[in-house]
């Protein structure tokens, strides 16, 4: 009993006294032995062995206390810049702090005076700047009126299309600055500057030639429209496209500016700059799953202690929060309750349900070659089709072109019905059935992208019968297959902007009239249409995967897809507020960002595939574009490294030989092993701060029995 005086006595010392208690600090070593039979001394001892004893100097908790708060009274006065209410005081010893702060600026100099002014001054300004500032971001009020009615689930979807509105404007202005802008300055002569044409050399006469199909003399209006909708006519003789820059270099006053390179280099700068961006967006998130640790107990705690989203303030969205966070904690439960039963199947039934996935697998495979052979002959039999000059038609001939977009969007809408209706057949918890289905969804958006390029591919590069041999590509067929690859990536991202408009107009619109006004069961069944976060996303990611192929084959394509974005956010925001209805399951991940990033980085990374291969694989045109001096679009660099002097020309190439690059990549691996190691390190030091939270719990119980017993 009068060891547990002595350990409560200096408590209340310190809560009456403030600071006062720094001078009984060697009271504190009283407690040491009755302090070791806590919880947490005992974990300590058998950690380490049991044969230490517990230094007192850990075990003072009160005087050790005490000592820092002086140290930070102290360092109050020399650190006069920062904040008291930054420090990690109480409100009584801030308030002392405060008033020697003020007691000690009376004998400042005057010279100090004024910069402690003026440094409060300028944070202040800064501070109300920055309030101000907030007022300009794109679409703020919105995002909060979302937010305050539907949840920061949906809300994180409109913020996510907020950041790819503005990655595409700055991909507009950088491929404008520095492609199409010097471009028009030299066309029309602005700035004294003039345009140099440079005759390929060694390139048979049949590869030089290139007419496009612009529009001449009298054109009838449905010819535009279907120009419009196809990027051919006169939209084949603009900046749109790839072929519309067929020069080598311009002159500005005095200036050379070499073009070809330039459009090179702004091509690996906007990847370079969208993958920057997303790493930047998503390491914030990654280091939240990296720390995550799927304790059950914890995930139960989130939900109930913390799961409830305060920023709701419609009754319809909390009813539906109240519904996501019930089906959330029966969804663990079940899970629980599955992984159970899967540890209880015996060979018999574990043999029985991995045959089962096996033969669903084949099934999806399947599936997937089906997309991805329509995709392949729809391509084949639509390049072959359009170049038909035989058809008089303009409907037809439009339909033909569209129809390896037709074919990719009825292959992204029915493939995701077919995997969601197979997984329920694999027996997975319903966590991994949500991951797995959204994978094979991106897996066949994305894909089917890739297998459209393969397409275009093999016709360009069709040499069976020695039709591509004097010029390296079927110049026949193609004699700018660049500017042909950029208008499919056009029709793909016109085609998939009007099904985004269609379908509200024509589905969600006329669902909601009946299911308001019209009592049928059967409609009343299938209700308002649920704004699914996962498929929106998929969706946005699928244009935007589109958006960073086609620029390079068409410059100007990230100008339509931020007004593609732009106009897309306000009809989702219409539906969301008058046809839809939040999603009463949303997935997990839809709360974060993070999970749209690490979508979005796999899309970026196909993209930068079909761009490697046809910067440096496929020879360029000869026809058309800057490169059509150049066998590949890549030899523009070697070329101008050619005309550096001979230091710097022995410094790159060096860099890009093996004797560089070996030693790169093991710095590079032992750099990424070191943050391994690290991230390792932070997870450990998580966990023990995790077991010492529950060890100071156990502690409290402990004093908390050993003063009822000293009570009787």
């Amino acid at each position: 009993m009068s060891g547990l005086g002595a350990a409560a006595g200096p408590g209340r010392q310190r809560d009456s006294g403030g600071l006062s208690l720094l001078d009984e600090e060697p009271l504190a070593a009283a407690p040491v032995h009755f302090l070791q039979e806590l919880p947490s001394c005992q974990s300590a001892r058998r950690r380490r062995g049991g044969t230490q004893e517990r230094r007192p100097a850990l075990l003072g908790t009160a005087g050790s206390r005490g000592a820092a708060a002086r140290a930070l009274q102290q360092e109050g006065a020399e650190l006069p810049e920062r904040p008291a209410r930054e420090l990690p005081l109480s409100i009584a010893e801030k308030r002392k702090l405060r008033d020697s702060q003020q007691a000690d600026t009376e004998h400042l100099s005057r010279w100090k005076k004024w910069r402690r002014a003026s440094s409060k001054s300028w944070k202040k300004a800064l501070s109300e700047v920055k309030g101000l500032s907030s007022y300009l971001v794109l679409w703020q009020h919105d995002i909060h009126s979302i937010e305050g009615k539907f949840g920061t689930g949906i809300q994180s979807y409109f913020s996510f299309l907020r950041f790819l509105v503005l990655l595409n404007f700055i991909i507009f202005i950088l491929m404008f600055s520095f492609v199409t802008l010097p471009f028009i300055i030299s066309k029309y002569g602005i700035f004294n500057s003039t345009i140099a044409y440079i005759s390929p050399k060694n390139i048979e006469d049949n590869c030089t030639i290139y007419e496009p199909s612009g529009n001449k003399g009298l054109v009838y209006f449905y010819t535009y429209l279907k120009d419009l909708f196809s990027g051919t006519g006169f939209l084949e003789v603009t900046s749109l496209f790839y072929g519309y820059y067929t020069i080598d270099v311009v002159w500005i006053s005095i200036m050379r500016y070499n073009l070809p390179l330039a459009y090179l280099l702004a091509t690996f700068a906007y990847l370079t700059l969208s993958f920057l961006w997303i790493v930047k967006r998503s390491v914030k998130g990654f280091m939240q799953n990296l720390v995550h640790d799927a304790d059950p107990f914890q995930s139960y705690c989130n939900k109930v202690f913390a799961g409830w989203d305060f920023c709701i303030t419609d009754p319809n969205a909390a009813w539906l929060k109240h519904r996501s966070l019930q089906y959330e904690l029966q969804t663990d439960l079940q899970e629980e309750k599955l992984k159970q039963k899967i540890a209880e199947r015996t060979t018999k039934e574990k043999l029985r349900i991995y045959s089962l996935r096996i033969f669903i697998n084949i099934i999806v495979i399947a599936i997937l070659s089906g997309c991805f052979y329509s995709i392949y002959r729809v391509t084949v039999f639509s390049q072959e089709s359009s170049n038909d000059t035989d058809n008089e038609n303009s409907l037809v001939n439009l339909l033909v072109q569209y129809l390896p977009s037709i074919v990719i969007t009825l292959a992204n809408f029915i493939g995701p019905l077919i995997f969601s209706f197979l997984i329920r057949f694999e027996d997975y918890t319903p966590a991994f059935e949500i991951r797995l289905t959204l994978m094979r969804c991106v897996f066949v958006r994305l894909a089917n992208i890739g297998v459209l390029l393969f397409s275009l591919w093999s016709q360009i590069s069709n040499c069976g019968t020695d039709k591509c041999k004097p010029c390296g590509y079927n110049y026949k067929l193609y004699p700018c297959w660049e500017s042909d690859v950029g208008q499919e990536m056009y029709k793909l991202m016109i085609f998939d902007f009007t099904i985004i408009l269609a379908v509200p107009l024509f589905v969600d619109f006329p669902r909601k009239l009946l299911v308001t006004h019209c009592s049928c069961k059967l409609i009343q069944w299938f209700g308002q249409q649920e704004f699914g976060i996962s498929d929106n996303v998929l969706e946005i990611i699928y244009g935007q995967t589109i958006c960073w192929i086609g620029t390079f084959f068409s410059p100007l394509l990230p100008a339509i897809a931020t007004i593609k974005y732009f106009i897309i956010f306000y009809v989702k925001k219409m539906i969301l507020i008058h046809t839809c209805k939040p999603a009463a399951r949303p997935i997990r991940a839809s709360n974060s960002n993070f999970f749209f990033l690490v979508v979005l980085l796999i899309g970026l990374i196909l993209a930068f595939v079909p761009l490697a291969v046809s910067i440096a694989h496929i020879p360029s045109s000869k026809a058309c574009g800057p490169f059509r001096n150049f066998n590949t679009s890549w030899e523009v660099v070697p070329d101008t490294i050619l005309e550096f002097p001979t230091v710097l020309q022995q410094i790159f190439f060096g860099m890009a030989s093996e004797a560089f690059a070996v030693p790169f990549f093991m710095i590079i691996c032992i750099i990424m092993f070191y943050f391994i190691a690290l991230a390792r390190a932070h997870k450990r030091v998580v966990e023990q701060l995790r077991e010492q939270l529950v060890l100071e719990s156990r502690d409290k119980m402990f004093l908390i029995r050993k003063i009822a017993e000293a009570q009787r």
